[in-house]
């Protein structure tokens, strides 16, 4: 029979002579192979060659007429969507711990604030930890006594981290049961048979609100660079996290309004936050206005107009002798609130936390004007 371009089922059917016949453009590899068998009886079989893992692969799919030319076109397809999303298709479709891993990573990735550095953390952690011990596993095969193996012997000595890489396994095997790859979700048996005692959580360390003063008149009469030192005053003053900041831009800032008005993309919580200026803050923008980079816009670049790392604050304060972390002085500035017996809600919505229960359900205000009044007062005390 003539060889034809593209396989027909009545080809399919009727071709005796030995051969490879592949199925033409498109057919993402499927082919028909035709044998003569010592019987003298003619077999036909489906096959797929893929690229998989660089090497080219051979795919058995089936034999004719079991398996019909549609159907074997069915399976080509999904066998290289398969492939599209980092699967092994000879694993049935089912996908290794590891290789669920990445497709959950890059589903989230772009919805993650900071992008690449989260995903890289996904990784960097789940490649330690949890691939050692099931990541060639098939996702549907990995077992409660599996994640326990590999969260146990580190659970105690680094708590936060295995808490992390547990939160990420969980992520990949509910991802896991929506596609149906399995039927349950095994890490809440984990976490009930890991011990709840053990490593106390750190708090980021922080002054007694007392002694900001003397560190912020410290930082001001250190040799760092200008930038860096007008950030780290900024952030006592407003009781801001370091990264809104740092990657703070005048076009965030209302001058005449005296408000910085962070977008949420840049907030923790993912919604927007406005910060009243008090006298003091507004000074120091100005002191900042002469390092203005009208590329970046940014309100405090590093030396080399770049937003400065977060470990050039932390520096700033190791060398100056101040002991505590940038993060800190948010802990110094609800210390204070809590002594002068503030309001708690105006304090914790100064820093940019939820307010829970009743008491957040019914708040619709951001009480800017009030706030304003507590950060004002607030900057007296920590630049006396």
């Amino acid at each position: 029979m003539k060889r034809p371009k593209t396989l027909s089922a009545m080809f399919v059917t009727r071709v005796k002579e030995p051969g490879r016949y592949g199925d033409g453009r498109g057919s993402f590899g499927l082919s028909l192979l035709v044998k003569t068998m010592t019987n003298g009886r003619v077999s036909k079989s489906w096959a797929q060659r893929l690229i998989i893992n660089g090497k080219p692969t051979n795919i058995g799919l089936g034999a004719f007429p079991i398996v019909t030319l549609a159907e074997a076109r069915k399976k080509a397809l999904e066998n290289r969507r398969s492939l599209e999303l980092g699967i092994d298709p000879r694993t049935g479709g089912v996908p290794t711990f590891s290789e669920a891993a990445e497709i959950v990573i890059k589903l989230h990735e772009p919805t993650w604030r900071d992008g690449a550095k989260s995903a890289g953390q996904w990784r960097a952690s789940l490649r330690d930890y949890a691939d050692p011990v099931f990541g060639n596993k098939l996702v549907s095969e990995v077992t409660a006594q599996d994640i326990l193996a590999a969260l146990k012997p580190n659970w105690n000595s680094k708590r936060e981290t295995m808490r992390r890489v547990r939160q990420r396994v969980g992520a990949v095997m509910k991802w896991a049961v929506a596609q149906g790859y399995r039927a349950d979700d095994p890490v809440p048996a984990v976490t009930a048979a890991l011990p709840r005692n053990g490593v106390t959580r750190k708090s980021h360390t922080a002054l007694e609100w007392q002694d900001v003063p003397a560190a912020l008149a410290k930082i001001r009469e250190s040799d760092a660079y200008p930038t860096t030192k007008l950030a780290m005053e900024f952030i006592s003053l407003t009781a801001c996290r370091s990264g809104e900041c740092r990657l703070a831009e005048w076009t965030e800032i209302d001058l005449d309004a005296a408000t910085w008005n962070i977008p949420a993309a840049r907030m923790k919580a993912g919604r927007e936050h406005r910060i009243p200026l008090s006298a003091a803050a507004m000074d120091v923008l100005e002191q900042a206005k002469p390092f203005a980079d009208n590329r970046a816009g940014l309100v405090f670049p590093g030396a080399t107009g770049r937003p400065m790392s977060d470990s050039t604050l932390s520096k700033l304060l190791r060398e100056n002798s101040v002991g505590a972390v940038p993060h800190g002085f948010r802990s110094s500035f609800r210390s204070w609130c809590s002594d002068m017996g503030k309001d708690r809600e105006l304090a914790e919505m100064a820093l940019a936390h939820t307010v829970r229960g009743v008491e957040g359900a019914y708040q619709r205000s951001d009480v800017l004007e009030r706030r304003r009044v507590l950060m004002a007062e607030w900057a007296e005390v920590a630049t006396a």
